[in-house]
């Protein structure tokens, strides 16, 4: 009888057996008392000759009943429980694992740690994200030795021999024929195979020709990035940085990149056995390989699991669809246009803001991928495009594409052209193939490579004029941004003219509406805009106000009052009683205590919401009124 703080005492009797030798938490109570190692099955998880005859030979289930029958018989059996306990399982067939001492070939884990964890306090290795330094560091900590035998049918053999004759044992590198000890030739192997992770954690050089001094295992060896799950940063990464250390003297990559699991939208891991896995190909068939590529980098949030159905690709089929039609949107107006290279032609404000906002976008795609932050890099691009490209430059562009004089049409197709092509190329490794395809449409002299595979990456350009065209333009754009919110709240089609009036803070926003009047109506679909320093007349408007001017727009023109009001009221109405409903979450002490913190605020940052959206209908209604 021993006393070891592993028993609990709260726990049935507070005393337990202990069998070294087929459980690793008895295994340990057994090194700590130094208690014998006695096994009691054979290979086949049955009894063996260490046990009373009665129940040598018996299965484990078998076994057990014969002792509970037993022990009845013998009056020492008092009672029975239930008892809820946790018993590991083979993941394939579902069979109860059965703890076995055997012996087993093991690979001294500490001296290697203490290297790579000295690697990493250099700087030689760096996580993205470097929340997982923790648990690589952790890891190397409490490390120790490394089992890395496993009876399986394949793999690579352990490369050991055995003599029948001496018992002697033999390793090299090449297979003996003889016995080292006694020359004898009645030599096996090892039937054991190295565990998976040992062969892997040889990968980066071991593919490079290692042990040979090969030109690939020059030019390649160290390699500057790994990409990989962190449910195997200690399988796997840590393994190839020891081994890396202790057989090259150098790490084998520099950067470590964590990337999520893929889950399905209950937030299961994919896996075959649940059935729930999204087939790849599947997913190219129906949307695209572009679609899959950048769906995936959208969503990828550095560190973070990814929730996945095949509905979510509908983000990347519906992205690649527009960079395909404003393509042949451009494409299409080049007929009989004469093309000219950018740094010839005169540009104007809108020009040099798409070309300040490709430049913004070609900078912070360029910073986010050099921090392995790809979702950020994706969304820059698709806003870039989809928004500042298509919504904005190319529908403003097109009153000079449809104007009488053909050096302005020139002018413009030829900036549109110009922006395009770079363009293409910032989108190019999110969107590979449908890029390459539209680039090969262009004439050559407009895109300057033969593949857009091998063209730079565009880079950040500063010039002073673009950053002052990109400060007047946003006044424009601010003004059309409330304009069209207006219009969807009173839900005024965008082909029903309005009327609008807009008064500037002063001369310079003044003459910026001047000069982009033309650009304004065709946004906002006005024929009647006025712009003056004057405040104009204020009855049957709603007003605006943005950075540095104030607007009206005439909504009594185009709408049934009466009908726009009662459904004002009625919204009002229903944001008075779910602002009554969140304040009473929000001053009820048990919600605040029990619910979760993100759960609280969430409700708080509803309830300023709904306070916003309050004060606007009322002001809506004033306005109407």
């Amino acid at each position: 009888i021993i006393a070891d703080t592993y028993a609990d005492m709260k726990l049935g009797s507070g005393a337990v057996k202990v069998t070294p030798a087929h459980d690793p938490n008895d295994y340990e109570i057994g090194l700590r008392h130094n208690l014998e190692q006695i096994n009691i099955l054979e290979a086949d998880a049955r009894l063996n000759d260490n046990v009373p005859a009665a129940y040598r030979g018996l299965s484990i289930a078998e076994a057990r009943e014969r002792v509970n029958e037993d022990m009845k018989k013998a009056g020492l059996h008092l009672k029975e429980e239930q008892h809820l306990h946790q018993v590991g399982h083979c993941y394939r067939c579902r069979s109860v694992i059965e703890p076995y001492l055997s012996d087993q070939w093991f690979v001294r884990m500490e001296p290697l740690a203490k290297n790579a964890l000295a690697a990493w306090e250099r700087g030689e290795v760096r996580f993205y994200p470097k929340k997982w330094e923790n648990t690589f560091t952790h890891w190397l900590r409490n490390i120790r030795d490394w089992c890395i035998s496993r009876q399986l049918w394949w793999g690579h053999r352990i490369p050991v021999w055995y003599c029948r004759d001496c018992g002697g044992m033999t390793v090299s590198r090449e297979d003996p024929a003889v016995c080292h000890h006694c020359s004898g030739k009645e030599i096996y192997q090892d039937p054991d195979v190295l565990d998976t992770w040992f062969s892997s954690a040889l990968w980066p050089f071991s593919t490079l020709g290692w042990p040979e001094q090969t030109e690939d295992l020059k030019r390649f060896y160290p390699t500057s990035t790994l990409i990989t799950g962190y449910d195997i940063i200690f399988f796997w990464v840590a393994r190839m940085i020891m081994m890396g250390i202790e057989f090259r003297q150098e790490v084998p990559f520099r950067d470590v990149y964590i990337h999520g699991l893929i889950r399905d939208k209950k937030g299961r891991k994919m896996s075959k056995s649940l059935g729930n896995g999204i087939d790849p190909l599947e997913v190219v068939k129906d949307y695209g390989a572009d679609a899959m590529k950048f769906t995936f980098a959208f969503l990828s949030a550095q560190g973070q699991d990814v929730m996945l159905d095949m509905e979510s690709f509908k983000l990347g089929s519906k992205f690649a669809n527009k960079i395909w039609n404003a393509s042949r949107f451009i494409l299409m107006n080049l007929e009989e246009r004469d093309l000219k290279p950018l740094q010839t032609l005169g540009l104007e404000e809108p020009d040099r803001w798409i070309l300040h906002r490709l430049n913004k976008a070609a900078a912070e795609a360029r910073s986010a991928l050099d921090l392995y932050r790809f979702n950020e890099a994706a969304q820059v691009v698709y806003e870039y495009f989809w928004n500042d490209f298509c919504d904005w430059y190319i529908e403003s562009s097109k009153l000079s594409l449809y104007s009488e004089d053909p050096n302005e049409k020139d002018r413009i197709i030829s900036i549109l052209l110009a922006v395009l092509v770079r363009s293409l190329r910032l989108l190019h490794p999110f969107l590979p193939f449908v890029t390459e395809e539209i680039y090969q449409k262009i004439p050559r002299e407009a895109r300057g490579w033969d593949s857009i595979i091998i063209a730079d990456y565009p880079e950040f350009e500063i010039d002073r004029e673009d950053i002052l065209a990109e400060k007047n333009y946003s006044i424009i754009q601010e003004l059309v941004r409330a304009v069209r919110t207006v219009r969807s709240e009173f839900t005024i089609p965008m082909e029903r003219d309005i009327r609008l009036a807009v008064k500037a803070e002063n001369s310079r926003v003044n003459e910026v509406f001047d000069r982009y009047g033309d650009t304004i109506r065709l946004l906002v679909n006005s024929r009647d805009i006025r712009f003056s320093l004057e405040s104009p007349e204020r009855e049957g408007s709603i007003p605006l106000v943005g950075n540095g001017f104030e607007a009206f727009v005439y909504v009594k023109d185009v709408i049934d009052i009466e009908k726009e009001l009662a459904k004002l009221k009625k919204e009002l109405h229903s944001s008075e009683k779910a602002i009554a409903r969140t304040k009473g979450k929000l001053s009820n002490p048990s919600f605040l205590g029990q619910a979760p913190p993100e759960v609280v605020q969430k409700v708080r940052s509803q309830a300023k919401e709904l306070e916003r959206r309050k004060e606007k209908v009322e002001g809506y209604i004033w306005e109407l009124r």
